[in-house]
Parts: structure tokens; C-alpha cells; sequence
């Protein structure tokens, strides 16, 4: 469940880059009052944490051993 969340999180954030490189657009600044904005940097740190998660997928074994009956 949180794997989900974090790359949802991070699909945002990565929307958001892309909307700043291609149309020098800050999406979320403009959603939550600015980038200095308080809940600006939450969604910013938010979308942080959620990258650090997503590290450690890369890393995961996603093989699951076949269940025995």
C-alpha cells in the first residue's frame, strides 16, 4: 500500500518537474500559494520522502517463491 502511494506521490512531482521544464510552470506553487509557501514545501517534502521510498524498490526482491499445497 505505501509502495503505491509514494509512486502516486511521486508521478505528482515528476508532473509538476515536467510542467517547470517544458512550460516554466510550477504547478503545485501555484495550486498551494507560491513555492515559499507553507504547504507548498510540504507537497516539496512530501514528494522528497516519497522518492527516498521508491530508492528502495530498485533494490527489492519482487520474486515471490511459489506457494506450496
Amino acid at each position: 500500500m505505501i509502495d503505491k502511494v509514494a509512486l502516486t506521490i511521486l508521478i505528482i512531482g515528476g508532473i509538476n518537474w515536467g510542467a517547470i521544464g517544458i512550460f516554466q510552470y510550477d504547478l503545485v506553487g501555484a495550486i498551494f500559494g507560491g513555492q515559499a509557501a507553507v504547504l507548498s514545501r510540504v507537497v516539496y517534502c512530501l514528494v522528497a520522502l516519497a522518492a527516498i521510498w521508491c530508492v528502495s524498490l530498485l533494490f527489492r526482491d519482487t520474486e515471490r517463491a511459489p506457494s506450496v499445497i
